[in-house]
């Protein structure tokens, strides 16, 4: 799972214990409520197949509409709930925000992050939360996994109008290295279940392993896991995280595992899992799993992407495969299409998957047992978002949020972004406005 230069990855349980219920919210002074025109965006690209498709669209032009700094960076997507916009920052801290104004509704710190000094390896710093939260609308809350010294991960979960505390549960696995194990990709909420994925930090060092966690929204019961069956490594770290497929199962991507000949690990692929009990129900690797594990050119960066009946997965190789629901197994791939180094998260529209290359964001159109390349935006990169008959991006390289024509990909508009990019940039777009994670905090940006 090393990252190559396009891509990074990204409490002791007393410290957990002694800020837990007994801490507080940070009030706010009294504002008027967030605007009822916005609509819930409960996870990573919305939906829980992290389609990136809006509901509604965006008129231009656009203008800058607010910019809040928060207490530290948010590498994560942002989610709306019940009308209010909340963002998480590497200083565990999670906000409740007003989307029309920025203003803050509420303010949770939820545990000290990690310092750089004391992680293993890494270029997060300091590491807090790092995963995109994902809201469930049956229990009001939102979930969020901190880190903290150490390397614990504790699974929070939110009341998303007050920011209270509902109840934590710790997200690591008796017997692995904490400190070797990261919580980078995004949430699932699915079949009441919060899912929780975690590879490893940039570096790839220690003893670390790709795996996938259950846990009931009430936070009560077993934590069932699957881990990928490697010596090390196979991390699920894709910035989009698990992703409820067509046959309403978890589907994960897993990056470069220990075996590079033999027998396969099942790392370098694509696993669909039973959301309650983690039972591995199907899976899928390339043909080529050995030399990727060898050269770092696994299938872990980006994450499945629903796509009507099917299910399209680019990563590290530049290879983009088509497969069925049941996955196929070693080389089952329906059709495969080349030209796409996959890093974050895609989008789709009807047969069309908006993919997040390193080259460019391109679309392709999904047939059966076809790809077939329709357009390029090259030099843009970052993960897309659809929103009526544009595509918007924000572009890490010019630092500023790009407008696509849906239907040629040619740039309708551009804006500058106030606030650097984290490495895998992402967006909401809702209620005539995109909000943009920055390093330091929160853009908005309005439409007309």
């Amino acid at each position: 799972m090393r990252r190559t230069s396009t891509a990074v990855v990204a409490v002791s349980l007393a410290a957990v214990a002694a800020c837990s219920s007994t801490a507080s919210v940070t009030p706010q002074k009294p504002s008027a409520g967030p605007a009822s025109h916005f609509t819930d965006w409960p996870n990573y690209h919305r939906t829980p197949a992290k389609s990136g498709l809006a509901q509604g669209s965006v008129r231009l032009p656009l203008h800058a509409a607010w910019t809040r700094k928060l207490d530290g960076g948010v590498w994560s997507e942002p989610v709306i709930a019940d009308g209010v916009l909340i963002a998480a920052t590497e200083r565990n801290s999670v906000y409740g925000l007003n989307p029309q104004t920025g203003k803050i509704l509420w303010h949770q710190k939820l545990a000290l992050a990690e310092p750089l000094s004391s992680q293993p390896c890494g270029d997060i710093d300091p590491l807090g939360i790092t995963g995109s939260p994902a809201y469930d609308p049956a229990t009001g809350s939102v979930f969020v996994v901190d880190t903290s010294p150490s390397g614990h991960h504790t699974v929070w979960a939110l009341s998303a109008k007050t920011g209270h505390r509902r109840w934590h549960r710790s997200g690591d696995i008796r017997g692995r290295d904490m400190n070797a194990e990261q919580q980078r990709s995004a949430l699932l909420v699915v079949d009441h279940r919060v899912i929780v994925t975690y590879g490893g930090h940039d570096g790839d060092c220690g003893n670390y392993v790709g795996y996938a966690m259950s846990i009931a929204t009430d936070g009560k019961g077993r934590t069932p896991h699957y881990a990928v069956p490697t010596a090390r490594e196979a991390g699920m770290w894709s910035p989009a995280g698990p992703v409820v497929g067509p046959t309403g199962n978890v589907y994960v991507a897993a990056g470069n595992g220990a075996s590079t000949s033999g027998g396969w690990d099942r790392s370098d692929s694509v696993t669909e899992l039973a959301p309650a009990s983690m039972r591995r129900l199907a899976v899928f690797a390339p043909s080529t799993w050995a030399q990727d594990n060898a050269a770092d050119l696994d299938l872990g960066s980006s994450s499945p992407l629903p796509v009507g009946s099917r299910i399209v997965i680019a990563g590290k190789r530049g290879t983009v495969y088509l497969l069925s629901p049941n996955l196929g197994g070693i080389g089952g791939q329906l059709a495969t299409a080349s030209g796409c180094q996959a890093f974050g998260g895609g989008a789709t529209t009807g047969s069309l998957a908006i993919m997040p290359c390193t080259s460019g964001v391109r679309a392709l159109s999904v047939g059966a047992d076809s790809l077939t390349w329709r357009w390029s935006a090259d030099g843009i990169f970052g993960s897309p978002v659809v929103a009526g008959k544009r595509v918007f991006v924000a572009d890490r390289n010019s630092g500023s949020l790009k407008v696509l024509s849906l239907a040629t990909g040619q740039v309708v508009t551009s804006v500058p972004i106030s606030g650097s990019l984290p490495t895998f940039p992402s967006e909401v777009v809702d209620g005539n406005h995109v909000f943009v994670p920055t390093r330091s905090g929160i853009t908005a940006i309005r439409g007309s």
